[in-house]
């Protein structure tokens, strides 16, 4: 994995950043090493903007018109520091470092060096991300485990992380470290962890009923900062008490929802409840099979009856049947479109009391001409027909 250095002036287009906002973070040696105070220059096309870094090391630039060229500088104890030179984009923002060398340590080990007993975190690049897919929701952790020492550590406690229980398809994403497998729902990354970085990104599926779900998550290690990115469809929302901030963010013709937060230790649960995701309801599946049902049923029980001598009486009864088959299907047609807002309430109700009605009949009429008494009165209650207030 490369060290912090490596990553010095490589610009890295973000979501949580207005459109045209540059930020520039600069740090000595570590990310646990910031440079408060300092001057950063932007060259953007032919001016020069300059701006001091805050307490967190971090200096913005706003308001950049989208295409334009630019690169990021400053010099640091004699230390000339420079960015690539990159276009804005037209979606959100850019994010970037520059590294200073931190004159007062010697280098790091090499990670075959023997390792010593520590902690690691999970770094504030980690995020969460959630969208919905075609068989449920998608969600992904892209972790970024950080060991600031100068040599490999041994954490106390294996790194093992396990995804919720109903999860499907866990896996492991390119780009993770080879030290990263999942075995069913648990993620686990191998001791030890190598000075700097180790990348351990974990997809999964989560069952969709309604249109809400809560995901419930704890860390083996701190979390230095929540950041959960949610592709917005439709009137979709992100409620939790760890997120301090919620905004919307457009980005390449989509919207996101960009919620951040603060620290969250080891072991202490994030929740995150994620509303107004596009659901099918399986009831209109269900009524059409309940309705099958039924007249297969009723199919059984007439075709098990005497036949009847008089070819009217057939004749008639063949009429009756087609017409209640005709009436279950404009049924289901009904309660199908009204369960996708293609029909009014005043409407479906007026038209389903017609129809409702219409079977009852077409029953009574069956009964009648079968020589069996509908002991319900033809009210619909313990007929077939009648269930259908149930729908």
């Amino acid at each position: 994995m490369p060290d912090v250095k490596q990553m010095s002036g490589i610009p890295r287009p973000v979501t949580d950043l207005p459109n045209g906002a540059i930020s520039v973070r600069l740090i000595r040696g570590d990310l646990s090493n910031n440079i408060p105070n300092h001057p950063v220059e932007l060259r953007a096309g032919g001016k020069v903007q300059t701006q001091k870094t805050d307490e967190s090391g971090r200096a913005q630039f706003s308001g950049i018109a989208a295409g334009t060229t630019v690169k990021a500088s400053t010099t640091v104890d004699g230390e000339y520091l420079e960015s690539q030179e990159f276009p804005v984009p037209g979606d959100g923002g850019v994010r970037l470092m520059l590294v200073a060398t931190d004159k007062t340590k010697g280098p790091a080990t090499s990670p075959e060096a023997a390792p010593i007993n520590g902690t690691v975190v999970i770094g504030n690049q980690s995020r969460i991300v959630i969208e919905p897919g075609d068989e449920g929701i998608n969600v992904f952790y892209l972790l970024d485990v950080d060991n600031t020492a100068r040599a490999p550590v041994n954490t106390p406690a294996p790194f093992v992380l396990d995804v919720p229980s109903e999860a499907t398809g866990t896996t492991v994403m390119e780009g993770s470290s080879p030290k990263a497998t999942v075995k069913g729902t648990q993620l686990t990354v191998e001791r030890p962890f190598a000075p700097g970085h180790t990348f351990a990104q974990v997809a999964f599926r989560l069952p969709l009923s309604g249109g809400t779900i809560e995901l419930r998550q704890t860390f083996p290690a701190d979390l230095e900062q929540v950041q959960v990115v949610v592709r917005k469809v439709g009137e979709t929302t992100l409620k939790s008490a760890q997120l301090t901030e919620v905004r919307d963010v457009p980005a390449e013709g989509d919207m996101f929802i960009a919620g951040t937060g603060g620290k969250v230790a080891a072991g202490q649960p994030i929740t995150l409840t994620v509303s107004g995701f596009p659901h099918h309801s399986n009831a209109p599946r269900a009524i059409a099979l309940a309705l099958a049902g039924a007249i297969a049923l009723i199919g059984v029980w007439a075709g098990s009856r005497r036949d009847d001598d008089s070819a009217s009486r057939a004749a008639e009864r063949k009429r009756l049947i087609a017409r209640r088959e005709k009436l279950f299907q404009g049924l289901v047609r009904l309660e199908h479109d009204q369960r996708n807002g293609r029909v009014d309430e005043r409407r479906y109700a007026t038209r389903r009391e017609e129809l409702v009605a219409a079977l009852e009949h077409v029953y009574g009429a069956l009964d009648d001409r079968d020589g069996v008494p509908d002991p319900a009165g033809r009210a619909g209650v313990a007929t077939p027909v009648g269930k259908l207030g149930a729908l």
